[in-house]
């Protein structure tokens, strides 16, 4: 078990461009829907925890199904896993990169590779939405959260701890309206 956790998750680290964000879709794909090791409802509970931690939300990832499956010894067989060919992959950037970084080739590159990136970043966002069925109310609620931090620079702190505060608020209203009409 420790080296499919291990596999698994290099194989998803040495081969996904586009961070923590883009590796989610194949890291889901994996676990839960090829491997089986934990359910949908279980990935989308541990992406909602995993996205309140400070890091990179692929390794945090890797932790807790690695946790979930086989302890503390998972948890680090699946970070090692995912980190060690991103590791590799930028150390030897780094050490190449000022001889390539102005090459015409290499720019086009990069610039062709955006919109894969994007795709694989709104791929978990669309996946996460339809899992926690989402409404049309809560969808606006994110829409407009999204548009106070990108168009109008509210810190994305003052907006989750707003959106909590709403949240709260909402649930005791609904908790008061369910209390008078079952009287």
């Amino acid at each position: 078990m420790y080296r499919d956790l291990f596999t698994v998750f290099f194989r998803i680290g040495a081969f996904t461009i586009g961070g923590g964000l883009a590796m989610l879709p194949l890291i889901e794909a994996e676990v839960v829907d090829r491997k089986k090791w934990i359910t949908k409802e279980d990935f989308t509970d541990l992406l909602a925890a995993t996205q309140t931690l400070p890091g990179v939300i692929a390794v945090n990832i890797a932790v807790g199904v690695g946790y979930r499956l086989k302890g503390l010894k998972g948890a680090l067989t699946a970070v090692t896993g995912a980190v060690i060919a991103p590791f590799f992959a930028i150390l030897a950037l780094a050490l190449f990169f000022k001889s390539f970084r102005d090459n015409p080739v290499v720019e086009r590159i990069f610039l062709g590779m955006r919109p894969v990136v994007v795709a694989l970043i709104a791929v978990p966002v669309i996946t996460t939405m339809r899992a926690i069925g989402l409404t049309v109310v809560t969808g606006l609620i994110a829409a407009s959260s999204a548009l106070l931090i990108w168009l109008f620079g509210v810190s994305p702190v003052w907006v989750i701890l707003a959106a909590g505060l709403g949240g709260y608020l909402w649930y005791r209203v609904d908790k008061y309206r369910k209390r008078r009409a079952g009287r």
